[in-house]
C-alpha cells in the first residue's frame, strides 16, 4: 500500500530549506517538473522518490505524511526589515514558524498551557500602552521580571529562532488566536530582554486591522519596549537626571537592559540633555557598549514552561528524540526551536541552559484517590533572581496521560497552579 503523501508538506519542507525547485531537483535527482507535479497534487511520488526528496530536504518520511498546515502570512508577521530579506530567507523563516507551531500543537494536545492574556491597544501611543500592560499584569513600576517567563505566563508561546534564520533577528505573530514570539537566543541577556519586549509591543500595538509591517511599526515597538522595561515613574525614582556613564552602568543592571537602551530612555524622558546624551553615547561606544555588554552578569533568560514540559515528558520516559519523531522532524530540528530556552540536552547539538530546573512535584490523579505516592523532589527555578508574585507564575499546565501503547487518550490529569506535574500510570 502506498504511504500517505501530503503535497503541502513537500512545499513546506522545500521552503524551510531555502530550496528552489531547481535546487531540490539537483540535490535529490528528481526533476523539477516532477516536483512541481507532486506539490500541485497532480502526481503522488513513489516511495523511492519520496525517500530521495526526504533525504535532500533533511526531514523524516513521516513529515510528508502529516496533515497539511496553514502557512504563516507575511503581513501577519513582525519582521524587522522584511525588504532586506530575500524571498528564500523570508520563506524559510516563515516555514520555521509553521514547524514550531506544529510543535506547539503537539504540546497543546497533551498539556493544558496558559491561555492567551495579551491585551491589544492598536490606537494608543506606545508609552501609554506599555503602562496599561504593566498595570494589567501587576508589574507596578519595578523592573520587569524574566521576560520569557512573563510572556509564557500570559499565554505567549516562546521559541528560539533556528540558526539559519537569525537574519530575522526576532519576530512575532498570532496564529489561530495564539500569540508566538521567536527570539535569537544567541544574544546577550540584556538584548534578549529588549527583543522580547519589542515583540510584545508588536502583539499589543499592531493587532486587529493594524499590520506589523508599516513604516512606524518598528519605532513604535522600540518605544513600547523601552517604556515597558524602564517605566517612567520607576526611572524617575532613581534620580538619574544628568547621570554619569558610571551611574548609567550601575542602573542598567537593576533594570536588566543594555547601557545604550537606558541612555536612550533617559534622553526620551528629558533626563539627559542632548549634549550629555551625545557624550554618554560616545563614551559607551569607546568602552564597547555599542554592540555588546562587556562584563555583563545577566544570564540569558530561559523558558520555564518548556522546562516543565520536558521534565514531565522525561518522567514519562519520553525523550526529546521521541517527541521529535512524533511531530515528524529530526532531533536536530527540534533543538533549533528550543535552543537556549530549555535546560535539557536535545540530541543533535546545542548548549545547555544554566538556569536551574523548575519546581516539579508529582500529585495523585483526582480520579484515583485510592492510589498514593510521595511527591518527587526537584529544585526551584528562580525568576531571574527576583521575588515573583503568585499572579506571574507560569499558570496551569496539564498533562494528558499516555497509555502503554504510546497513544494519547483524552483523559486529563490535572496539574495545579502550584506548578505540579501529575502522577502517571501506564496501562
Amino acid at each position: 500500500m502506498r504511504k500517505v503523501f501530503t503535497p503541502e508538506r513537500l512545499v513546506l519542507a522545500r521552503k524551510r530549506r531555502r530550496m528552489t525547485l531547481a535546487a531540490l531537483a539537483a540535490a535529490s535527482g528528481v526533476s523539477a517538473q516532477s516536483i512541481t507535479a507532486y506539490e500541485n497534487h497532480r502526481v503522488v511520488p513513489t516511495s523511492d522518490t519520496l525517500s530521495s526528496l526526504a533525504t535532500a530536504l533533511r526531514f523524516p518520511l513521516a513529515f510528508f505524511a502529516a496533515p497539511p498546515t496553514a502557512e504563516m502570512q507575511l503581513d501577519a508577521v513582525s519582521f524587522r526589515a522584511p525588504t532586506k530579506m530575500s524571498a528564500l530567507e523570508r520563506d524559510s523563516t516563515l516555514s520555521s514558524g509553521v514547524v514550531a507551531a506544529s510543535l506547539n500543537a503537539w504540546l497543546e494536545a497533551r498539556f493544558k498551557l496558559p491561555a492567551p492574556n495579551v491585551p491589544t491597544y492598536p490606537h494608543l501611543p506606545p508609552e501609554e500602552a506599555a503602562e496599561r500592560v504593566r498595570a494589567s499584569w501587576g508589574l507596578g513600576e519595578a523592573p520587569a521580571p524574566n521576560l520569557v517567563h512573563l510572556l509564557e505566563a500570559n499565554g505567549v508561546r516562546v521559541f528560539s529562532l533556528a540558526p539559519d534564520c537569525l537574519d530575522a533577528d526576532a519576530f512575532s505573530t498570532i496564529r489561530s488566536g495564539t500569540p508566538y514570539v521567536f527570539l535569537n537566543t544567541r544574544k546577550s541577556g540584556e538584548r534578549g530582554r529588549f527583543d522580547a519586549a519589542h515583540e510584545l509591543g508588536h502583539l499589543i500595538l499592531h493587532s486587529e486591522h493594524r499590520i506589523p509591517l508599516g513604516r512606524q511599526a518598528e519605532p513604535e515597538a522600540n518605544s513600547f519596549a523601552s517604556a515597558f522595561l524602564m517605566p517612567r515613574a520607576g526611572i524617575a525614582a532613581q534620580q538619574l537626571h544628568n547621570a554619569s556613564v558610571e551611574r548609567i552602568l550601575s542602573a542598567k543592571r537593576k533594570w536588566g537592559v543594555s547601557a545604550m537602551a537606558l541612555t536612550y530612555r533617559l534622553r526620551d524622558l528629558d533626563m539627559l540633555s542632548e549634549w550629555r546624551y551625545s557624550q554618554a553615547v560616545k563614551q559607551l561606544s569607546r568602552m564597547g557598549y555599542r554592540s555588546a555588554e562587556p562584563d555583563s552578569s545577566l544570564v540569558r533568560e530561559s523558558s520555564q514552561l518548556l522546562a516543565k514540559v520536558f521534565e514531565a515528558l522525561r518522567s514519562k520516559t519520553l525523550s526529546p528524540a521521541d517527541l521529535a519523531a512524533q511531530i515528524g522532524i529530526f532531533p536536530e530540528e527540534l533543538n533549533d526551536y528550543v535552543f537556549g530556552l530549555v535546560p535539557v540536552g536535545v540530541e543533535g547539538g546545542g548548549e545547555r541552559s544554566h538556569t536551574a530546573r523548575p519546581n516539579l512535584q508529582l500529585v495523585p490523579d483526582k480520579g484515583a484517590a485510592q492510589r498514593t505516592r510521595q511527591p518527587a523532589q526537584a529544585s526551584t527555578l528562580p525568576f531571574a533572581g527576583r521575588t515573583q508574585p503568585s499572579q506571574r507564575r507560569t499558570g496551569t499546565v496539564r498533562f494528558l496521560s499516555r497509555d502503554a501503547g504510546g497513544t494519547l487518550p483524552d483523559t486529563a490529569r490535572g496539574i495545579t497552579d502550584s506548578d505540579e506535574v501529575p502522577e502517571h500510570s501506564e496501562g
